[in-house]
């Protein structure tokens, strides 16, 4: 019997084999990074959610997994943000417009956006995670009626390294949002912050009943974000966590992304923090 998947507002599709779809649009982000935008035949909805991931495929060279960038509530297309980190995203990042990728997915526990419904919504991003938390941030502008305020923490290494200047921009002048920004070191020039991800915090006035957050950057980050909320007083079961562990194929069979009896690929990589502690309990 053939084995096909359901995914939320798309036809099912065979689970293992790659669709092909088109690349639309490059973007250049930094000297690293690039936003592809994607479409499937026909312009079809990949069916989303935020904080979801596919599995990326070129031919002859090899398959991988990225985050969607892109807000389900945007439709016709969706958006992969690549860093360009190995052989294949060394390959992709030769590609234009008009080449086609295999896409497999949308794979993962994504943001289950009804617990974030009606609250504040913190974000709280470091590097390249804001890659992932932009689909949040745009499911929530694109719906603002519907949830509380969007308040934005962001931090990269270097004011040479943020990602989505023009977003960025636009979000410190949009009064619908709350936008704080830090770099750990700026080049000549740079006004704004200096200092890790964490100094953001203690200076937001939070309504803490009220405040769901979601942090997605490098591992290190996560101990020392958990630690500054909880010294805020935000409630663990108010935090969720996305968590990229080495994963390969999307579907649980490898077994490279398993964390005791959890696959990241599939029970994650969005998880609220409660569930991480008995994670590590279990460890």
């Amino acid at each position: 019997m053939e084995q096909q998947t359901q995914f939320s507002g798309a036809e099912p599709r065979e689970l293992y084999l790659p669709e092909m779809a088109t690349i639309t649009e490059v973007r250049r982000l930094t000297d690293l990074e690039t936003l592809y935008t994607v479409e499937l035949p026909g312009g079809r909805e990949l069916g989303h959610k935020p904080g979801q991931f596919v599995e990326v495929s070129l031919y002859g060279i090899g398959e991988a997994p990225f985050s969607i960038s892109s807000s389900p509530t945007r439709r016709g297309s969706f958006e992969l943000g690549v860093r360009r980190v190995g052989q294949l995203t060394e390959v992709l990042a030769g590609y234009v417009p008009g080449r086609k990728i295999g896409i497999r997915g949308p794979f993962g526990n994504g943001i289950d956006v009804s617990k974030f419904t009606g609250k504040d919504v913190l974000i709280i991003a470091g590097g390249i995670g804001l890659v992932p938390m932009r689909s949040m941030i745009n499911y929530v502008l694109d719906r603002r009626d519907e949830f509380g305020r969007l308040i934005i923490c962001y931090g990269s290494r270097s004011d040479s390294e943020l990602l989505f200047p023009d977003e960025l921009a636009a979000w410190e002048k949009d009064p619908r949002v709350e936008y704080h920004v830090t770099v750990d070191r700026g080049t000549e020039g740079w006004t704004g912050r200096t200092g890790v991800i964490t100094t953001l915090l203690p200076g937001l006035a939070l309504d803490l009943p009220n405040t769901v957050a979601c942090i997605c950057g490098p591992p290190v980050m996560y101990r020392f974000v958990v630690m500054a909320l909880r010294g805020r007083g935000l409630p663990d079961q108010n935090v969720y966590m996305s968590l990229e562990r080495r994963m390969k194929c999307g579907v649980g069979k490898c077994g490279h992304c398993q964390i005791n009896h959890t696959y990241v690929c599939q029970d994650g990589p969005v998880y609220n923090l409660p569930d991480i502690a008995k994670l590590r309990e279990a460890l």
